[in-house]
């Protein structure tokens, strides 16, 4: 006799496979999302931190949100008291802030936030953001 398939439902487990792009200058946008799009299908944009906080809240969108990639030069709540409201509210969450200017790694703190100088190139951006992501599944494995 054959195995009966079970009536229950797989459990939802959304993959989590979002990068929330959180950049206001639509040149850099531009720049970081092609960057971002060769390796990456799913690439979100928010163009300030309020749009960035409100999305971060939408039912199901955290469910696949992987990673926030933040440039600082955003109006309103910007740079260390931006990605420490993002960290407060999504403790977890892999955050790799891009430096403008005078910004350093030691104007930000947090056990998954990482920070990229802004002249890096965008062979440095993807190899962040992959490491992040790479972090984050050993962290989950």
């Amino acid at each position: 006799m054959g195995s009966i398939p079970s009536s229950l439902p797989a459990p939802n487990r959304a993959k989590k496979t979002t990068i929330l792009l959180v950049e206001d200058d639509p040149f850099q946008a531009f720049a970081h999302r092609a960057v971002l799009e060769r390796s990456f299908a799913s690439i979100e944009r928010a163009g300030d931190a309020s749009e960035a906080l409100i999305r971060v809240v939408e039912p199901g969108f955290v469910d696949t949100l992987a990673l926030i990639v933040v440039g600082l030069r955003l109006p309103g709540l910007a740079g260390p008291a931006f990605v420490a409201e993002l960290t407060a509210r999504l403790p977890r969450m892999p955050v790799l802030v891009v430096g403008r200017g005078s910004e350093t790694a030691s104007n930000y703190s947090g056990e998954n936030v990482k920070f990229l100088p802004g002249d890096a190139s965008a062979e440095d951006l993807l190899a962040a953001v992959k490491g992040q992501l790479a972090e984050r599944l050993r962290r989950v494995a």
